[in-house]
C-alpha cells in the first residue's frame, strides 16, 4: 500500500490587518511613490485609483521624493495632493503613509522644530488635514530620541497625524525612541527582499513581531536585481522564484512578493511600478504558496550557502 504525503504550505496572509491599535485597517500589499512624478494629474489618478481598485489601500510616499527623478522636494506629495485635489472621495479609500527627516544636503534633520515644520509642508502639499502614518524617513545620529518623540507626540496630540512609524532604523534605534512616545510604534520600514535578508537575521522582524508592528518592506524587487537578475547569486534566486512563478501562473514579481509575505512578521512588499497594467496585477501575489522547504530555499540561494 502506497503511502500518500501531504504537502503542507505556509499559511497565505490576509488581504488586510489592523494597524496596531490605531483603529486603522491597511492592506498587506503597499504601493510606494518613490517614482510618482511628473505633471500629468490624470495619468496620476489612473495609477492612484488603479492601486485602490487592485484592493491596495496603504499608499506610502515620502517628502523627498522628486529629487531622485529630476523633480523639486516634495514634487511626489506634491502631485498626490493635486489627484486628491481633483477627487477627494479617493482619500477616505487609503491610508495615507508619508516620511520626513531628511534635509537635502544635510542629509538627517530630526530636531523638533524641524519636524514640526517637515508634518505641516507634508500636510499642505498634499492638501489633508491628517497623516494616517507618519515615519521618521531616516534616523538623525544628532537628535536625541526623547526631542524627536515630543515633536511626534505634539503632532498626534494636535490630530495632525494618527499613528508613527520608523524607517531604516536599527532595532536598537526603534527601542530607543519607542521609549520616549507616548504612544507606540506601530511600523518599521526596512530593505527587504529574497536578495536584502538582514531584517531576518539583525532582529528587527523579531521587534516587529514582539511589540505587533506592521513591516513594510521596501524594495522588494532588490532594486530591480530580480526583475533583471545579472550575477549568478541574482539569477538562481530568479530560478527557484520562477519556479513557483509558474507553478501558481503568476509572473517572477509576484512569486517575490509572496515569499516576502510568507514569513510570520507578515512583511508588506511595497510595490513601485507606475504602470497601471502592472499595478493591476498586484494580487496576484496572494497566488502562490510556498512550502518551509522552498522557501528556505530561495534564502540559502540568496546566502549563497547552506543553512547550518
Amino acid at each position: 500500500m502506497r503511502h500518500q504525503t501531504t504537502v503542507s504550505y505556509i499559511a497565505p496572509p490576509d488581504r488586510t490587518v489592523a494597524l496596531g491599535d490605531t483603529g486603522l485597517t491597511i492592506s498587506t500589499i503597499a504601493w510606494g511613490m518613490w517614482r510618482f512624478g511628473g505633471d500629468d494629474v490624470g495619468e496620476a489618478r489612473i495609477l492612484v485609483e488603479a492601486a485602490l481598485d487592485a484592493g491596495v489601500t496603504l499608499l506610502d510616499t515620502a517628502d523627498i521624493y522628486g529629487p531622485d527623478n529630476g523633480e523639486s522636494f516634495g514634487a511626489a506629495e506634491t502631485l498626490l495632493g493635486r489627484v486628491l485635489a481633483e477627487a477627494p472621495a479617493l482619500r477616505d479609500r487609503m491610508v495615507l503613509a508619508t516620511k520626513g527627516g531628511i534635509s537635502m544636503g544635510v542629509p538627517y534633520d530630526s530636531r523638533a522644530s524641524y519636524l514640526a515644520e517637515a508634518i505641516d509642508a507634508s500636510l499642505s502639499r498634499l492638501g489633508c488635514e491628517r497623516i494616517d502614518l507618519y515615519q521618521i524617513h531616516r534616523p538623525d545620529l544628532l537628535t536625541h530620541p526623547q526631542e524627536v518623540a515630543r515633536a511626534l507626540d505634539d503632532a498626534r496630540a494636535a490630530g495632525k497625524i494618527a499613528a508613527i512609524g520608523v524607517s531604516n532604523h536599527t532595532p536598537a534605534q526603534t527601542a530607543a525612541l519607542a521609549s520616549f512616545l507616548t504612544a507606540p510604534l506601530v511600523s518599521h520600514q526596512p530593505e527587504f527582499s529574497a536578495l536584502a535578508v538582514t531584517p531576518l537575521f539583525d532582529g528587527l522582524f523579531d521587534q516587529a513581531m514582539e511589540r505587533g508592528m506592521a513591516v513594510l518592506a521596501w524594495s522588494p524587487l532588490g532594486g530591480g536585481r530580480l526583475a533583471d537578475p545579472q550575477d549568478a547569486r541574482a539569477q538562481a534566486v530568479a530560478a527557484l522564484l520562477d519556479a513557483k512563478a509558474d507553478e501558481a501562473g503568476v509572473d517572477r514579481a509576484a512569486a517575490a512578493y509572496s515569499w516576502i509575505m510568507a514569513h510570520p512578521a507578515r512583511p508588506i512588499p511595497i510595490v513601485g511600478t507606475q504602470n497601471a497594467s502592472r499595478i493591476a496585477k498586484i494580487p496576484d501575489a496572494y497566488t502562490p504558496r510556498w512550502t518551509r522547504a522552498e522557501w528556505y530555499a530561495v534564502l540559502e540561494a540568496s546566502l549563497g550557502e547552506k543553512l547550518p
